[in-house]
């Protein structure tokens, strides 16, 4: 059995220890309520910019001697950025949990951020993007998220683009960073073999030079959609993304969406992967997806195929939406879902990263951490009716078509 424990401390900064007896290793990690939708458009990327940033070194370490402290304790330390938080974890040894959530603090209290280093790692982020400019599949999803959010901050990239890349500077970077990472817009979470009362006093004394203050930015939700695109490369395959507008992440039917993508194109048994993969061999893989956010969402399916089967893909994924629409799903696949969602759920959670990354996820975006046994229990009660009212809400609507590939 674990342990979970949530504690507000004076300055405002949410932690979150749980305690997982017999594990070897202690994950700890910095959730920061904001993201790539809540940048200026001038400035689009700076999260991203920033996470990058962190690494580089504080007036007690350069970036060199970050990396050396994880490595001498065999541990591995990350980061990533979406379009509505900021992570930073590491995961170490349990004998050395005070060593990661130290450096922590230490990154995320007071970091350089050096005209250099900015200099330095913008050139970094424009090969970044440069190499997701290479790859088919990163240019149609960014495309479909455009025209999906058309004119809304959750249509653009999370990395920013060449433009604002290249024009951000290093004293907008450290204003971004002052105003945003501040107590109450950080959740902090711990998870391992360790004491409560010792995790905490850890995050406590690591975390101390933190800002107070809400750094989080008022959202507003998107309005509009745009239309198919199609875009000529000189690929071998015609890259696909179809999909629309989904639910946000705390609708009550969140749970019966999960079960109809799971059917539509969520694992080896789904009706996309069947029927275009199985039966008639013409795609090498396809799948739905969800995304979920504060206040909208989206679904996609994405798949490649060469130029002269491509309407033929098309056509068929359209037939599967309009069967989706006109039959619903069966008891089978309704029970299949189910079992695959909840057992996938609780095997995710064996290690004590999958444990920290929940709990902050989470708090971070929902104020709260819903019990395991809840979660599996709202996926278990999905039925029929719920299974009918989504799909009525959600897939109806005409699809998005984006295309990359050979004209």
């Amino acid at each position: 059995m674990t342990d979970l424990r949530i504690t507000q401390l004076d300055s405002g900064l949410t932690v979150a220890t749980e305690r997982v007896p017999g594990t070897l290793s202690v994950a700890t990690g910095v959730w920061v309520a904001v993201g790539a939708r809540d940048e200026p458009a001038d400035t689009s990327g700076v999260s991203h910019f920033l996470e990058h940033l962190l690494f580089k070194g504080t007036p007690r370490r350069s970036a060199l001697d970050i990396s050396r402290t994880i490595d001498r304790c065999g541990g591995d330390i990350n980061a990533f950025t979406t379009k509505e938080y900021t992570a930073y974890y590491c995961r170490l040894p349990a004998r050395h949990a005070a060593t990661g959530i130290e450096l922590l603090g230490d990154v995320l209290t007071d970091p350089s951020l050096r005209d250099g280093d900015v200099d330095t790692e913008r050139q970094v982020i424009l090969e970044e993007i440069a190499m997701d400019d290479d790859s088919p599949d990163d240019v149609a999803q960014r495309l479909f998220a455009e025209q999906l959010f058309v004119g809304h901050p959750l249509g653009r990239d999370t990395a920013g683009s060449p433009d604002t890349i290249e024009t951000v500077t290093a004293a907008q970077v450290r204003e971004f960073f002052e105003r945003h990472y501040t107590a109450g817009s950080m959740v902090v979470s711990v998870a391992g073999p360790n004491d409560h009362d010792e995790m905490l006093a850890m995050v406590a004394a690591a975390f101390g030079g933190l800002r107070r203050g809400d750094g989080r930015v008022p959202r507003h939700a998107p309005e509009y959609t745009g239309v198919d695109v199609s875009v000529t490369d000189d690929t071998e395959q015609v890259h696909l993304v179809i999909g629309g507008r989904g639910i946000d992440r705390t609708d009550p039917d969140r749970e019966a969406l999960d079960v109809v993508n799971q059917v539509l194109g969520g694992g080896l048994s789904s009706r996309l992967f069947e029927e275009i993969r199985e039966q008639r061999g013409l795609v090498y893989s396809v799948y739905s997806g969800i995304g979920c956010y504060a206040d909208t969402g989206s679904w996609s399916i994405t798949t490649s195929t060469q130029p002269r089967h491509a309407e033929e893909v098309v056509s068929l994924v359209m037939g599967e939406l309009r069967k989706l629409v006109d039959a619903g799903i069966t008891d089978d696949e309704l029970d299949v879902a189910r079992g695959y969602l909840t057992g996938a759920y609780e095997l995710g959670l064996e290690d004590t990263g999958s444990r920290m990354a929940r709990n902050a996820g989470l708090l971070c975006t929902r104020g709260e951490i819903q019990p395991v046994e809840e979660q599996v229990a709202r996926w278990l009660a999905v039925g029929q009716d719920d299974v009918r009212r989504v799909i009525d809400r959600v897939f109806t609507a005409a699809p998005l078509v984006v295309s990359v590939g050979p004209g």
